[in-house]
């Protein structure tokens, strides 16, 4: 018999230190729900955001990821992704300096860099451990109560917060999104961690059966933010059946029209991978691929999946409609040039 252990350890930030969860599977007996419950408990969700005027311009919302963020050097132009899992709204090696860089391009721009919580560490506590359902519905709130977002808004999400973001496009229409640009996002999930040294290493398939064998527990699905988009292509019934977020956001339960009819009043759904990619596995997920259903091994593009096929979620429509945009920049995760980013990712919004 085994059980589940969650395995805390800590890790640097600038002014404080934030747990990272592991998975192990541990022969004995099954751990109490009340220590996992006082292990995963997760801090309440606010938002907060700054106000800007944005004289005429599309605002723009920003959504950070979990960890590994860019962070902009004006000497090189370059955004470099910073090796220390510390991401949050306001931080200005990353989102912070995102912001002011789409300020300096577009003048009079009002940027709105999502905060989940009280403060930067809650918010960058959040990025871990909550409900992802509940940070969506929290989001939907602010932006619907934001004079400055009333006429439409691009929102532009990085790793995780693009995944979330397209959750509020589909959910909450009013005020309209106008665009989503997703960096690094994993649409369809992910299946395997950050800096996994490889498909046949045994830490990764240690690590892998631990999630297969926790990773849909009510508990850990409720609180784990990763878990909430962990997909398991060995584990395909349970991951349609037990996923809360990711499961439901793709329609893999069944077709909400809703949804689907939201997605598609987008005017643009723009995608980026990153091709030296060593954080996302598969890297196909960000641009809605993903493994195919049943191995581990070979991967299937999105055109080529049931989501598509079927056009589940409208995304076959928007790719005939010339709605889709897939681009791909040669960095490691959340790694491009201020060039890049003028170039490719600029006038979509503008």
């Amino acid at each position: 018999m085994s059980f589940i252990i969650i395995v805390l350890y800590f890790f640097e930030c600038k002014t404080f230190q934030l747990l990272q969860f592991g998975l192990l599977v541990v022969s004995g007996s099954r751990m109490t729900a009340a220590f996992l419950s006082f292990l995963l408990a997760g801090p309440v969700l606010l938002a907060a955001g700054s106000h800007d005027s944005n004289n005429g311009t599309t605002p723009v919302v920003l959504w950070h990821g979990m960890g590994e963020h860019p962070s902009l050097y004006r000497a090189t132009h370059y955004v470099q992704r910073v090796r220390e899992f510390c991401d949050s709204c306001c931080n200005p090696l990353s989102m912070g300096a995102i912001k002011k860089m789409i300020e300096e391009e577009i003048s009079g721009v009002y940027v709105l860099s999502l905060m989940i919580g009280k403060n930067v560490i809650e918010d960058t506590e959040n990025g871990f451990f909550s409900d992802v359902n509940e940070q969506v519905s929290m989001v939907c709130s602010q932006l619907a109560q934001d004079p400055k977002l009333k006429d439409g808004y691009n929102g532009m999400g990085f790793s995780q917060g693009a995944q979330f973001l397209r959750a509020v496009a589909q959910r909450c229409p009013s005020p309209p999104m106008k665009a989503l640009i997703s960096i690094g996002g994993q649409h369809q999930g992910v299946y395997g961690l950050p800096r996994c040294p490889g498909e046949s290493s045994h830490i990764c398939d240690m690590i892998r059966k631990a999630l297969n064998s926790g990773a849909y527990t009510d508990l850990v699905q409720k609180h784990l933010v990763q878990a909430q988009y962990w997909h398991d292509p060995l584990n395909d019934n349970l991951y349609k059946k037990h996923s809360l977020f990711l499961a439901d956001i793709n329609q893999e339960r069944g077709v909400n029209e809703t949804y689907k009819k939201n997605l598609q009043l987008l005017e643009k759904f723009v995608m980026v991978k990153f091709l030296q990619d060593t954080v996302v596995d598969p890297v196909d997920t960000e641009w809605f691929g993903f493994l195919k259903t049943g191995q581990a091994k070979e991967t299937e593009t999105l055109q080529e999946s049931v989501l598509y096929k079927e056009d589940r979620l409208g995304l076959a429509a928007m790719d005939k409609a010339k709605k889709l945009v897939f681009l791909a920049s040669e960095g490691d995760h959340l790694q491009f040039t201020r060039d890049w980013f003028n170039k490719n990712l600029l006038p979509y919004l503008r």
